[in-house]
């Protein structure tokens, strides 16, 4: 079912297997019918992330680079949408030679052919299949993984299936009839689990796991359990415990070629034991379904282990800002970011958060819409410009401070149409952020489709806002630090989407360094 855990369970075996020192290659499958995730609402599944290469992608792939620290590409993720339309191009150019074009052969020969072209090289392709079992649509997946492990042979692949074990609160009871059902279903269609990992709210009980394994034909080594933990990162120790890892390995044949999880429990013991805490309110649009921030709650983390501060989020509704005003809300807040976002709603909100911290010296972070909105106020409040805007929200504002790339201006089309992926920047040698990287020139991964307008540059910079950041040849405005601030940094690009658990965000590092003085 979705949203049970599955991407952090592959996540986590993919750390176990590279531990070993084995080359593993995630793959997300997806089975809905858009072709990629960013037309996506954030309502609707998380955050969008975006990869080097300017792929939108699900929001597992975010945490498959998070564990594995990884690049990942477009490749990686493969959707219903790709397939199909791969499919339809080629009968369109008539490589099927005046077949009738099949789910079965095509389509699934479709989708084994994108894994098999992933494995080259590889000595583990880890393949998380999205959805729940039973689902139409993840039907020709399920079928091209069964054909591909009758013609790779079944001692070279391991299927593991997550469970949901839940607890009736009537009789207190662990109860296992979702897992034989889910496993019944899989039999259904030629596919045995070999393991199984069982989530649930607490550890799995020993009659209960032998129980899994009788009647669903797994071997007692093979259950896992995997209990709600106080962080994902605590996911892939926890199975290791259970010698999850020594099993696969067994049972694929595979021989371990370095032992090496030092480095994360050293990440772990310093996320699990910080010596103070500062509190970060995230002021967004989308604060109902935390999922749509993944990659700065976990950006967070990262920077909370690294400076042994634990950071505590304050989520506030931008809306709310808008009807209470943004003392009552910010008030006692450390720090203050403003992500990204798209549309209207909420846009007064955020630009009040913005005033707010710039003028009572809170420590500041804007992401993409929050940078361009950190330019909309300064141009209102410091320059006097009345009713400045960006052209998105107003297009016939006086002042457009935020205007629309050029190279947008004739687009119609909204799939992966926007300035997609990683960019080099360069930052001003003794700028805030080239501290922060240890380096002046960086390669972030964007996603926007206006920018500041190169017409206002020269006054807000006279005025003591500095783009400290460009790109293309100092065209495009990457990076904004306010002078006189103790921390007021902004940028274009997405600086969270590359955080890793032993590599922060070094914006988000800056701040979280900076709020924690704050106090």
């Amino acid at each position: 079912m979705s949203g049970l855990g599955k991407g952090i369970t592959a996540s986590s075996i993919g750390v176990l297997l590279k531990s070993k020192g084995l080359k593993v290659v995630p793959v997300k499958i997806d089975p809905y019918l858009n072709v990629d995730a960013g037309t996506m609402n954030p309502y609707q599944h998380g955050e969008v992330f975006v990869l080097d290469d300017g792929s939108e992608v699900d929001l597992d792939l975010g945490n498959y680079e998070r564990f594995l620290d990884v690049n990942l590409t477009g490749d990686n993720n493969i959707t219903t949408g790709k397939v199909y339309r791969s499919v339809i191009e080629k009968e369109r150019n008539g490589d099927y030679l005046g077949k009738t074009v099949q789910i079965i052969p095509h389509v699934t020969d479709e989708i084994k052919e994108r894994l098999r072209r992933l494995g080259e090289g590889a000595d583990v392709v880890l393949v998380e299949a999205g959805g729940t079992v039973g689902d139409i649509e993840g039907a020709p997946f399920l079928e091209a993984a069964r054909q591909l492990a009758m013609e790779v042979g079944k001692e070279n692949v391991l299927f593991v299936h997550t469970t949901l074990v839940p607890v009736l609160a009537t009789v207190g009871e662990q109860k296992t009839k979702p897992t034989q059902q889910s496993v019944r279903e899989l039999r259904g269609i030629g596919i045995q689990p070999s393991a199984i990992v069982a989530r649930g709210e607490e550890p799995l009980h020993d009659d209960i796991r032998k129980k899994i394994a009788f009647f669903c034909d797994v071997p007692v080594e093979g259950v896992v359990s995997a209990p709600n933990a106080p962080s994902v990162y605590e996911v892939p120790i926890l199975l290791d415990e259970q010698k999850l890892t020594d099993y696969i390995m067994e049972r694929l044949l595979l021989r371990a070629q370095a032992e090496d999880l030092h480095g994360w429990r050293d990440f772990l013991d310093r996320l699990r034991n910080p010596e103070r805490e500062c509190t970060i309110a995230l002021v967004g649009k989308y604060t109902h379904l935390r999922d749509s921030y993944l990659s700065h709650i976990e950006a967070f983390h990262h920077a909370s282990a690294a400076t042994r501060c634990r950071v505590r989020i304050r989520w506030v509704e931008s809306m709310d800002i808008e009807k209470r005003g943004a003392e009552p809300l910010l008030r006692g807040a450390d720090g203050i970011l403003v992500p990204g976002g798209f549309g209207d709603r909420g846009i007064e909100g955020k630009i009040a958060a913005v005033r707010f911290a710039r003028e009572n010296g809170i420590p500041f972070q804007g992401v993409c819409l929050g940078f361009q909105l950190a330019t909309v106020e300064f141009a209102r409040n410091v320059l006097g410009l009345e009713g400045a805007n960006s052209s998105e929200f107003k297009p016939g504002t006086e002042h457009p401070v935020i205007d629309l790339l050029p190279e947008q201006k004739s687009v119609k089309a909204k799939g992966a149409t926007m300035r997609l992926g990683a960019h080099e920047v360069s930052l001003e040698p003794g700028c805030a952020a080239a501290k922060l990287y240890g380096d002046t020139t960086v390669f972030e991964r964007h996603r926007h489709r206006f920018e500041v307008n190169p017409g206002y540059i020269e006054k807000i910079e006279a005025a003591g806002l500095k783009y400290v950041g460009r790109s293309d040849g100092g065209r495009r405005m990457e990076v904004l630090e306010l002078q006189g601030h103790p921390y007021f940094v902004a940028s274009q690009f997405h600086p969270e989407l590359k955080s890793r658990p032993l590599r922060p965000s070094a914006l988000h590092l800056g701040l979280v360094r900076a709020a924690s003085k704050a106090k």
